[in-house]
Order: structure tokens, then C-alpha cells, then sequence
């Protein structure tokens, strides 16, 4: 069935909450956990799952997403139809930029028009998530659904973030409310609401209507959680589909975050150091697949004082090099350089950051390509940190791409 699946990833969004690691780079783009970017999560999904015919819907500073996509999925072979495809903005039905998740499918449907696919599996690019999609595909099929919508169990006051939905006895959606003030509990735990991971699998021609429709709504903010979805309940026969039930090759971790803030971002990233991390990336045949540059392997060195380059319960990416410093429960991206006596914990640095002798690095995060000088302190001193920095509600600092001290 997944062969007669189009998939699109929707890709374009601004991820201002996670500013400033978005400020020269959409929020699917950013780099997560030592190697990999947000986007490939997704991605690998599609892959493992057969899905081999996907449109990736870029907008916002898209060009380092573009690349990544070029480098590291440039794997399907077109000659068989196969393609993972970049899809800027292209003003065909208008002068505007995509203006919203369901405005940015609407300008392109003459891409599911011209398509074969019967079905399309609507996808975030930004969720930090492993599933296998063929087990929702069969269940959408045996509802004989016009759409089906992935759904979780999130805490009360997180569902606040999410669209909330009811459902009967048979997993039919019977009502749908995005981002609720109050959001309604499911009937056997209190704690819990039903809440929409925004993967959505719709009949190809229910999909085209019901775009169409949104579009010529001038109330509307042709938004799929805002707009389309709650539109659709109502007799359409939409059905949730619960993630981690499936039988698929996955094994079941049943781990699903958005990562649209710093914290949730940082607390994401420092889950993987568990003894045992939420999110299992060491499945053999449920691998996920990225750009890697061509990097020598990481090592440890002693610096100039004689003290050994240690680092502990850490994750170190090719290419690092901890020359006398100590690193502690933190991650580094490839080339990362920590010097003489420099101390680094809780933290996660990205590419080719340097880390100068006897600096003292706690609780942050530092974009790409920053020189810190020899004895700089971060995290250590909120008051400082906050007048060269931005800092978020949980106290983590975070060194902007290029930052020059």
C-alpha cells in the first residue's frame, strides 16, 4: 500500500520559540543530538517504512535545509520513480509565500494531481520520533477512512500545545479542538489527553477537496490543526490511530517529543545520556540515516600542562578533539575542540565550537564555528549570561552560530 502513498513533510516553519538556533536555519534543520539533524527523524520514518516517494515543503531560511537534504538524501533512485524532493515556495497559485501548513499543500496541488498515489501521509518535519507507518497506512485502510490522524497520550497541561481530540469506542474521532485552554482528559486517566503528533494519512482525492475548500474560506488560516482538521469531523469518519500499538519493524520505544523550545530542545538532547536513553538510536535495522562530513575519528590528548583529556557519560562525535580538557554528561558535534584544562558539563556544542584553556562551560548550548576564549565562563553566572546571551526559562544559555567575544 505504501507504494501508492505520496508523502509530504511540511518543513517551512520559522521555530521562533527556539531562537536563537533558528536564527540562520529552519527549525528541521537544526543539528540533534551529536550528528544528526531534526528532519532526518522523519525521514528515516519514510525510509524504514517504504514510503519512497516524499516532498519536503521548504520556506524559511530553507537554504541549510536544502543542503542537508542534497548531501545526505540523495539516496532514492528516480529511475524507478523513487525521489525525496526539496519544494520551495513557487508562487503558482499567487504572489504569496506559503501561508500556512494546509496553504503550503494547496500551492502544490498540482503535485498530488499528476501524482499515481491514491493516499498522502501528512508529516512534520520537526518531531523527534521512530515509527513505523505502515501499520497506521493498514488501519486507515481497514476503517475505510477518508483520514486518519496519529494521536498520543500527553499530560494535561502539555495538551494545552497540541490539538486534542475525543474519540468513541472504535477510535472515531468525535471531536477536535487545537491547542484547548482546557483540554478534556480521556475517560480512564485524568492525568491524560488524546493529543495530535501532526502525521495525518488522507484519501488523495478527499485531501484535494478538502483543500480547496479551506482555500476559498476567507475566515480561514489554512492551518491543518486550526482549520481543516476540526472541519473534517463532523461526518467525514475521521479515526485516530494510536501511536506505539503498531506491529511494525520498530521496536517500541513509544517516544514522541516536540522540540519547539530551547528547554524541551535541551532536555531532549540530555535524555539520550540515560543509562538507558527514551529514544532508541541503536536499533540495527531502524538506523537513522544523515549527512556525515568526512571527519577523523574522535580522541583524547593530553594538554600542555600534562593533564589527560578526559570525558564521562558523554557523546563524542568524529573528528573531536579533548586536548587536556574534562567533558561531563554533555554532547559534541564533530570537530569540536576542547582545550587545556577546560571544563565542560551539561552542555552541547555544535560543529567546529573551540573551547579555549580553562574555560568553564555548565548548562548551555553553543551554535556552530564559536571561538570561546582561554578562561571565558558560561553558565556559571546568570547575571552575565544574560546580558551577553539569550537564556532560557530553565536557565540554559545558549552562544549563537558565530558568536565573537
Amino acid at each position: 500500500m505504501l507504494s501508492n502513498t505520496l508523502a509530504i513533510v511540511l518543513a517551512g516553519g520559522i521555530g521562533s520559540r527556539l531562537h536563537p538556533l533558528t536564527a540562520e536555519r529552519a527549525k528541521p534543520a537544526v543539528p540533534f543530538g551529536g550528528k544528526y539533524r531534526i528532519i532526518d527523524f522523519t525521514l528515516a520514518n519514510c525510509l524504514h517504512s517504504g514510503l519512497r516517494q516524499v516532498l519536503v515543503l521548504t520556506q524559511y531560511k530553507s537554504h541549510s535545509l536544502h543542503k542537508h537534504l542534497r548531501d545526505g538524501w540523495s539516496i532514492f533512485n528516480p529511475s524507478l520513480g523513487e525521489y525525496i524532493t526539496a519544494v520551495p515556495p513557487q508562487m503558482r497559485t499567487g504572489n504569496d509565500w506559503y501561508g500556512g501548513t494546509a496553504d503550503a499543500i494547496h500551492q502544490n496541488l498540482y503535485l498530488l494531481e499528476r501524482s499515481d498515489a491514491d493516499h498522502v501521509i501528512v508529516l512534520s518535519g520537526d518531531h523527534i520520533y521512530r515509527m513505523d507507518y505502515a501499520p497506521m497506512m493498514k488501519a486507515h485502510r481497514t476503517h475505510d477512512a477518508p483520514v486518519t490522524i496519529a494521536c498520543n497520550p500527553v499530560p494535561l497541561d502539555d495538551a494545552k500545545a497540541y490539538g486534542v481530540m475525543q474519540v468513541d469506542e472504535r477510535d472515531r474521532i468525535v471531536a477536535f479542538a487545537e491547542k484547548p485552554a482546557e483540554p478534556v482528559a480521556l475517560p480512564d486517566d485524568p492525568e491524560l489527553a488524546l493529543s495530535s503528533m501532526g502525521i495525518y494519512v488522507f484519501d488523495k482525492d478527499f485531501l484535494i477537496e478538502a483543500l480547496r475548500r479551506d482555500h476559498a474560506d476567507a475566515a480561514s488560516s489554512h492551518d491543518f490543526g486550526k482549520d481543516v482538521i476540526p472541519g473534517l469531523i463532523d461526518g467525514a469518519g475521521a479515526y485516530a490511530y494510536r501511536f506505539g500499538g503498531e506491529s511494525g519493524r520498530v521496536s517500541q520505544d513509544k517516544y514522541w517529543r516536540d522540540v519547539g523550545t530551547v528547554d524541551a530542545y535541551y532536555d531532549a538532547n540530555m535524555a539520550l545520556l540515560d543509562p538507558i536513553p527514551p529514544l532508541d538510536l541503536y536499533q540495527p535495522d531502524w538506523t537513522i540515516r544523515t549527512h556525515q562530513g568526512q571527519h577523523p575519528p574522535a580522541r583524547t590528548v593530553p594538554g600542555r600542562s600534562g593533564t589527560e583529556g578526559i570525558f564521562v557519560n558523554s557523546i563524542i562525535a568524529g573528528g573531536a578533539i579533548i586536548a587536556g580538557g574534562a567533558v561531563d554528561h554533555s554532547i559534541l558535534f564533530p570537530a569540536v575542540k576542547v582545550c587545556d584544562e577546560a571544563f565542560v558539563e551539561d552542555s552541547i556544542l555544535f560543529d567546529s565550537v573551540q573551547v579555549g584553556d580553562g574555560c568553564r562551560l555548565r548548562r548551555c548550548i553553543v551554535d556552530k564555528d564559536v571561538r570561546i576564549p582561554a578562561g571565558v565562563e558560561i553558565g556559571l553566572d546568570p547575571a552575565a549570561d544574560g546580558q551577553r546571551f539569550t537564556v532560557s526559562a530553565k536557565g540554559v544559555v545558549v552562544v549563537p552560530k558565530g558568536y565573537r567575544f
